[in-house]
């Protein structure tokens, strides 16, 4: 496997997806809406997809988180289109996106104790911790001067399969906690081993 190309989503996908948000991007920064304000909006809309998705209305939930997503994408290309991208600005967006992926965890965990179904509440916390961890890898090695973007389950591919599944139902729901519990965990893994890579190819070089 190769660890510094693995990604989880074509390089084309995503530019036809950005190009379609760029006249939004557009239109805001003439507007002169500051890139955070999308960040605060992105993460309100999280708390409430935890909300709907802990008192049942797991549908409107799975598009909400949807929509927060979406928002989350704009305010960073906000920030390169308006030229406001600031230290703070990454930390803000930063902060915001694990509080907002907790709270929704939250709310999908209460949703499945308190309907009786135990089992995928596990599922839950085991794709919490490996969320948290796909973020965690990647921030304290990029502190150590490593890019390290790789892996199948990033945080806009776990929204889309936990939202996808929502709107499909609650079996796809439970399926979908899965594959992110699993895939998260694998994802955490895999930047751990491209870290690990990149050191041993590092000190090979030092001392050649």
């Amino acid at each position: 496997m190769d660890f510094k190309t693995s990604e989880p989503i074509p390089e084309k996908w995503k530019n036809a997806y950005f190009s379609l948000l760029d006249p939004v991007v557009t239109l805001f920064t003439s507007l002169g809406i500051h890139p955070n304000t999308f960040t605060t909006v992105s993460f309100l809309l999280g708390g409430l997809a935890a909300y709907l998705m802990a008192i049942g209305h797991y549908r409107w939930g799975a598009v909400i988180i949807l929509l927060s997503g979406i928002l989350d994408t704009l305010d960073g290309r906000l920030a390169r289109h308006s030229g406001k991208v600031t230290r703070f600005g990454a930390l803000y967006d930063s902060a915001m996106d694990r509080y907002s992926e907790v709270i929704f965890f939250f709310g999908m965990a209460y949703f499945f104790i308190d309907s009786g179904y135990y089992l995928p509440s596990i599922g839950v916390a085991i794709g919490l911790g490996g969320s948290l961890m796909v973020s965690y890898v990647r921030a304290r090695a990029e502190g150590l001067g490593i890019e390290c973007k790789v892996g199948i389950m990033q945080r806009p591919l776990r929204l889309l399969v936990l939202g996808a599944g929502g709107i499909i139902g609650v079996k796809a729901l439970v399926v979908a906690i899965w594959i992110v519990a699993v895939l998260s965990n694998l994802t955490a893994i895999q930047r751990i081993l491209h870290v690990w890579h990149w050191d041993q190819g590092k000190y090979t070089d030092d001392n050649t």
